[in-house]
């Protein structure tokens, strides 16, 4: 018999000092979003199966848990991403004409995890911009990640642009038609682990053995990152075919304009990760730090999100995780253990007082019971209240 105080796999409790540094990155981001004219909505954790996975593919089907609801005796799902909650809050319920911006934040549940050492439930934070086909919302939503990572105290940020249209063109201009959803998904998956073997074998297959040049041109998508070179060295291997053009003139605009109001962060290509192909429609970006392998913040262009509710609008933005973000930044400057006033416990009316104004002041006043003198606590407390001719007061400790 397991122990009730066991919790399932990948899922764990958030203590007090991960809390807190969630808690302090969903203000810093949720204000970064409110500056940039984004409002708050708080979808629902349960939906119907239906809307909830309407147009989101089998990926995110594989990824929902699903019950029963005891009510309509209707299957219902735990939602695994917020984005498509957001697009229908668009398309339904503000039904605006003109451009919306929505940010939201909540826990999202995973049925399997993401990674090894992932937890099946994140804690998803987003920005999505609506209404807008141009590049000045892709371009607002990467400088407003970009923004809130390092409001969030990170330096060093790398961000890779691709774009998906980039297969699609590759395989219109080599003449590729009538390839299986089995085997389109299996290029995506070696194209973006850039698993050079398992192309060189899809190269091989029907209607893919048809193209002449079908092997060359997918190994050498595998190769094309870096810098600026990487888009030259595109237009020279890929074949001829206007939505490579589009493309990567899409991606050299938006690397100038990052560049000239980012430029402490190393804008790069990586134009064979397809991560989220399924999901995006064009441009796409992927934001990293230095000391975490994955990416922190993945967003870009997906303007079929909103289709499956009745209104195609344009749309683009990102999401992260913030329990993954809260651990990177563990034990830096900062998010350190808060400071905080020591304050002894008594009946005084005038310590008291002292205390309340204190807090309302925005300071954090812990005060020591009786007999907890010698307590560890979670605050470092930097400054003690004393008393001093008859009156409270703060020194340093």
């Amino acid at each position: 018999m397991s122990s009730a105080w066991l919790l399932p796999e990948h899922i764990a409790d958030v203590l007090p000092a991960q809390a807190r540094r969630v808690e302090e990155l969903r203000r810093v981001w949720l204000d970064a979003a409110r500056s940039y004219g984004y409002e708050l909505v708080m979808p629902p954790l349960l939906e119907h199966i239906e809307s909830l996975l309407s147009g989101t593919g089998s990926a995110l089907d594989l990824k929902t848990f699903k019950l029963v609801d005891q009510l309509s005796g209707r299957t219902l799902g735990v939602r695994a991403d917020a984005t498509p909650q957001v697009a229908r809050i668009d398309a339904h319920l503000l039904n605006r004409e003109s451009v919306t911006r929505l940010c939201y934040c909540g826990p999202v549940l995973h049925t399997r995890p993401a990674s090894p050492h992932a937890s099946r439930e994140p804690l998803q934070l987003g920005a999505e911009i609506y209404g807008h086909a141009g590049l000045e919302a892709d371009l607002e939503a990467a400088e407003l990640a970009i923004g809130g990572l390092q409001a969030s105290g990170l330096s060093g940020l790398v961000m890779d642009l691709a774009d998906v249209r980039l297969v699609q063109g590759v395989l219109a201009g080599l003449g590729v038609q009538g390839l299986s959803k089995a085997q389109h998904e299996a290029l995506v998956s070696a194209l973006t682990t850039k698993d050079v073997g398992n192309l060189r074998e899809l190269a091989q297959q029907a209607p893919l053995c048809h193209a002449p040049r079908a092997s060359e041109v997918l190994v050498a998508l595998t190769t094309l990152f870096g810098g600026d070179e990487v888009l030259a060295q595109a237009r020279s291997v890929l074949p001829q075919h206007e939505l490579i053009d589009a493309a990567l003139n899409d991606l050299a605009w938006l690397a100038t304009q990052l560049r000239a109001t980012c430029s402490d962060v190393t804008i790069g290509f990586d134009l064979s990760d397809l991560s989220g192909y399924a999901y995006y429609s064009s441009t796409r970006f992927a934001i990293y730090g230095h000391d975490h392998p994955d990416a922190l913040v993945r967003g870009g262009r997906y303007d079929e999100v909103g289709a499956v509710f009745g209104r195609r609008r344009p749309a683009a933005g990102f999401s992260l995780d913030l329990k993954i973000l809260a651990d990177v930044l563990a034990g830096r400057d900062g998010l350190a253990a808060r400071s905080a006033i020591r304050a002894p416990w008594g009946n005084d009316p005038a310590l008291r007082q002292a205390v309340r104004e204190l807090r309302t002041q925005g300071h954090t006043v812990v005060c020591v019971l009786p007999g907890h003198e010698h307590d560890v606590q979670e605050f470092d407390c930097d400054r003690e209240l004393v008393i001093n001719d008859g009156r409270w007061s703060v020194r340093a400790l």
